[in-house]
């Protein structure tokens, strides 16, 4: 599914569920509103946009999905405490303008992850040692919902479950573990909300 769907009703006592695809939402009970964008951060952007444009104001966005783990050890279900974009060039954009762009977006002061966010689906052990330096984990949406929730005024968790250890093979173990991380999620969301 390339374009956005939105399951039931956004009331502003109450979370938007915010999903990519539709095998991380497969267990979600229907509770709270699920808003599908597509994988990837214009389908996040410009579906979170699109919602709240519309006047739809939540209570809260929660992004629940999967991410993939660039160092070893990381597994489990994390709120991140900061995300990045790693497809951006910012220092690049700063040099041409003396601007900055598309800078870290900080979501806590506790413990947690740091997740980089791009149009990427990084199963290259290379990309994983690059982006290992600056983070933790690796999705294709957290940023972008993280950013249009912000210019909104609407408050926003990113709620990861680590699917693979980004690299070799990453494509086939997320394929193989997205209903287990989707039964895991809809869990969390079950419990903590």
């Amino acid at each position: 599914m390339g374009r956005m769907q939105l399951i039931g009703t956004v009331a502003a006592d109450r979370p938007l569920l915010v999903v990519a695809v539709q095998e991380e939402a497969a267990h979600l009970d229907g509770r709270f509103p699920v808003l599908l964008t597509g994988m990837g951060k214009i389908n996040a952007t410009a579906a979170l946009a699109t919602v709240l444009a519309r006047g739809d104001r939540p209570s809260e966005i929660v992004n629940l999905g999967t991410a993939g783990a660039l160092k070893s050890g990381w597994a489990g279900t994390h709120q991140v405490t900061r995300v990045l974009q790693h497809d951006l060039d910012a220092r690049v954009l700063r040099q041409l303008t003396g601007r900055s762009f598309g800078g870290p977006i900080e979501l806590g002061d506790g413990p947690g992850p740091v997740l980089a966010t791009g149009d990427l689906f990084v199963s290259d052990p290379e990309a994983r040692d690059r982006l290992a330096q600056s983070a933790d984990l690796v999705d294709m949406e957290g940023y972008a919902l993280a950013n249009v929730a912000e210019r909104a005024g609407v408050p926003i968790r990113l709620i990861k479950h680590v699917s693979d250890e980004a690299g070799a093979g990453a494509d086939r173990t997320w394929r193989e573990s997205v209903d287990d991380c989707a039964k895991i999620l809809a869990d969390w969301a079950r419990t903590r909300l």
